[in-house]
């Protein structure tokens, strides 16, 4: 991969999200045995909410998560439920990173933060796969679902997890915090979100069932073996809690119902000399996996997953305007929301079925 599609590049850490290098070094000698030596700092470059580094010493290296700096809303970037499922996850052998500490002390870093295993692997923004075989990209598309899947087949209390969020009624209850959240900080005209939220208000998917729930499960937010077309890590739980399964494989399926301008979507691509999987085919390796019998999405889900990442595009819009986003484009990126709303708006507008 070019480092342009790299999601695992870093760079030097954004002046924005600048830290106290001394302190946070005396604090993880202290508080994690296998920290020796000088510590070097640096920032992934991709990702567009909670500031993200590598700190490396001689023998280890760890990556650091955090708050970003300014004033953040109420439910917003919650990095102590982020360490909490994560670190239960991964106590239950599912693919996320090891998680060593968690640290409120505002003091070491200026926010919140916790620590966790640097994983090796490949991280792709391009949904194309650049640089797999035909063979690889429909096994890894094929791992994205079923790795979707095992997370939806544990019990929130088989993890300590049934107070993670409310159950039931997690379409309404999502409806209503990324509206909320959208009239708060909304940057641009967006005209097909209105007519999007009036529909969902009356045509809301049914709502049965509780798991835990990724909120940003894509194809960006999971990590591939180095060498094999397989998911070894699951990154980015930031907006994760108890609610609908259908919930992330329609937000997963986002790629499908966009083209490579509009976050790397997959419209217009030859998918199948790439040897990615039709949506009715991601759709069916996810239903299998998981065990579902329903027959899984339905335009009414994508309508809802596509008024989500609009808002929550305008949402990263907003903080890049005010300058406290995790990325240095999360300005320019932001800028498809009203795209992003424009697709939501043909599912709702189609016959409710797939």
């Amino acid at each position: 991969m070019t480092d342009e599609m790299d999601a695992t590049a870093v760079t030097e850490v954004r002046e924005a999200h600048t830290i106290d290098q001394g302190r946070l070094a005396e604090f993880l000698k202290e508080a994690l045995p296998e920290t020796q030596g000088s510590m070097k700092l640096s920032q992934f470059a991709y990702g567009q909410s909670n500031p993200t580094y590598v700190v490396g010493f001689d023998d280890v290296e760890y990556v650091l998560r955090k708050q970003p700096p300014g004033e953040l809303l109420p439910s917003a970037h919650q990095v102590d439920r982020e360490f909490r499922v994560q670190k239960a996850l991964s106590e239950a052998g599912y693919p996320v990173a090891k998680q060593f500490l968690y640290s409120d002390n505002r003091e070491i870093v200026g926010t919140p933060f916790y620590v966790m295993e640097r994983m090796q692997g490949r991280v792709f923004k391009d949904t194309s796969l650049p640089g797999c075989s035909p063979e690889h990209r429909a096994e890894m598309y094929k791992s994205l679902a079923e790795t979707l899947a095992q997370l939806h087949t544990f019990s929130p209390a088989e993890l300590g997890l049934e107070d993670f969020g409310r159950p039931g009624d997690w379409y309404r209850r999502q409806f209503k915090r990324w509206s909320r959240n959208f009239f708060e900080t909304q940057t641009q005209a967006m005209p097909a979100m209105q007519p999007l939220m009036e529909w969902l208000d009356a045509h809301m998917p049914e709502d049965n069932e509780t798991r835990i729930a990724h909120g940003d499960y894509r194809m960006g937010n999971v990590m591939f073996h180095p060498t094999e077309p397989r998911v070894v890590a699951v990154f980015d739980w930031e907006i994760s809690t108890l609610g609908h399964p259908l919930g992330d494989l329609a937000y997963c399926a986002i790629l499908y119902g966009t083209n490579p301008q509009q976050f790397f979507g997959l419209e217009g691509l030859n998918s199948n000399a790439l040897g990615i999987p039709t949506f009715e085919e991601f759709n069916s390796i996810y239903c299998e996996a998981a065990g579902r019998s329903d027959g899984g999405l339905t335009n009414a889900h994508m309508a809802h997953a596509f008024f989500r990442f609009a808002a929550i595009l305008d949402g990263v819009r907003a903080r890049g305007l005010a300058g406290n986003a995790a990325s240095t484009d999360a300005a320019d990126i932001g800028l498809i929301a009203p795209e992003i709303a424009a697709r939501g708006w043909k599912y709702a507008q189609a016959k409710n079925s797939m």
